[in-house]
């Protein structure tokens, strides 16, 4: 397919093909639903957070941004990038997620943490990205504020990953599709404050290795499959819905 021209996001380069070309007209369209969750008061969540915290008149949560990095495979079909966090990591080790981390003074916004972290853990180079839209933040267990930012990886070929040890332990791709398809799924219904919702998991394998995507990473995917392909997942979603309450002291995350 002939590379078509494109200047969104400050002329970058080329898109490899027109189908890349709408995506990225596309989602530049989206706009993600208002959220408070920086308001500290009646703060709608997508994912599950039981602590309690102190001196809630300072708190706000950390700041931290994903990098759903999309491109088109051999077979024409949406792709996206994952790693399998190390062993040695203190949070989430040994664990799928996405490229991503905490805010660091000196990001502009939410693009340039993801992809700042990106090419921190992967070796992908910024300038290769096309930032086209940032999906509602999500809060983590550990109660950071986690953005989805969605980027075009718009030259395959000039990718040459380089997975940091300390904090890779493996990288690989999978088709964004699987994540509203009812295959190789499973769900475990949880319970909190008297709320049910399912927590998700996926299993993938590739070049006979075998994955498991579930939790928060799975949550974030399912959602931008869904903005993505302008369609809801063929499962029951049912994702837990919180709120930051005052009581005293203290706030605690609940429904």
């Amino acid at each position: 397919m002939a590379s078509t021209a494109s200047f969104l996001n400050g002329g970058l380069p080329l898109f490899p093909s027109q189908r890349l070309l709408a995506l990225a007209q596309q989602l530049r369209c989206y706009k993600a639903p208002a959220s408070s969750l920086d308001d500290n008061v009646e703060q709608i969540i997508q994912e599950v957070a039981g602590e309690v915290v102190q001196n809630p008149e300072k708190f706000s949560p950390k700041r931290a941004a994903v990098l759903i990095c999309l491109f088109e495979g051999d077979a024409g079909d949406l792709r996206v990038i994952l790693t399998k966090r190390a062993l040695r990591m203190t949070t989430h080790s040994g664990e799928v997620s996405l490229p991503g981390g905490k805010a660091e003074e000196g990001d502009k916004d939410d693009g340039d943490t993801a992809t700042r972290e990106a090419k921190e853990e992967i070796g992908l180079d910024p300038s290769l990205v096309n930032v086209v839209t940032v999906l509602e933040p999500f809060l983590s267990k550990h109660l950071l504020r986690v953005v989805p930012v969605i980027g075009i990886l718009h030259d395959r070929k000039a990718f040459k990953p380089k997975p940091n040890p300390a904090e890779v332990d493996a990288m690989f791709d999978a088709p964004l599709e699987m994540f509203i398809k009812d295959e190789n799924r499973m769900a475990e219904e949880r319970e909190m404050m008297g709320e049910k919702y399912l927590l998700h998991f996926f299993d993938y394998e590739t070049e006979d290795k075998k994955y498991l995507i579930w939790g928060l990473t799975a949550g974030i995917l399912i959602r931008a499959a869904s903005v993505v392909y302008q369609r809801p997942p063929a499962f029951p979603e049912q994702s837990p819905k919180y709120k930051f309450l005052r009581d005293g002291n203290k706030i605690t995350v609940t429904h």
